[in-house]
């Protein structure tokens, strides 16, 4: 596989990242950096990492996950989108949710690398002998490492601009992206 579809494919597959951060930044409108840089690490470390591993575990698990690798991935990003919706109701400070939350980053992260699990698989059966699968992963995960970082700093500054129910919006782009990824793998 070239190099230039390397990177293509790290962009096809940084677009979730992009836009859940970005979702991120317009609820959380302000700059709280080690949350951010530990949002933008892990989507970058689990892009390439899920790529790793369904590389690796292409011929031991695919015919188990790829039936239904969709549909966690949906479950995820519905279960995150749905609790945003219903806190961005509840007016009380202390029950908004928090996109910057370590635990809520770590749910996002494996959410959004699903379908870099899938496109590892389909990798064991595309790359020509003696290509190491070292070389895309890298590529996955620091395009997916920026994208979030640029979703981050884009969200922040139109939260701060547009003063609108940040966190019913960035539950419908959570829902609308496991949506997404459902149909794209049942059509």
């Amino acid at each position: 596989m070239e190099t230039t579809n390397i990177w293509l494919l790290g962009v096809a597959l940084a677009m979730d990242c992009f836009a859940v951060s970005l979702a991120g930044g317009v609820v959380v409108r302000q700059f709280i950096w080690r949350p951010m840089l530990t949002m933008a690490l892990l989507f970058g470390i689990f892009q390439g990492g899920m790529l790793l591993t369904g590389y690796s575990g292409a011929f031991l698990f695919s015919h188990f996950l790829e039936p239904i690798d969709h549909w966690i991935a949906f479950s995820l990003l519905t279960y995150l989108g749905f609790r945003m919706i219903c806190e961005d109701k509840q007016k009380e400070k202390e029950c908004t949710f928090n996109p910057l939350d370590y635990k809520v980053i770590l749910t996002l992260a494996i959410a959004t690398s699903i379908d870099a699990l899938a496109v590892g698989v389909s990798f064991a059966f595309v790359l020509e002998a003696g290509i190491t699968i070292l070389h895309p992963a890298g590529i996955v995960a620091l395009v997916s490492f920026l994208f979030t970082g640029c979703g981050l700093y884009l969200g922040i500054n139109a939260g701060r601009k547009l003063h609108l129910p940040a966190e019913a919006i960035g539950g419908c782009i959570l829902i609308i992206i496991g949506a997404r990824i459902l149909l794209e793998h049942l059509t």
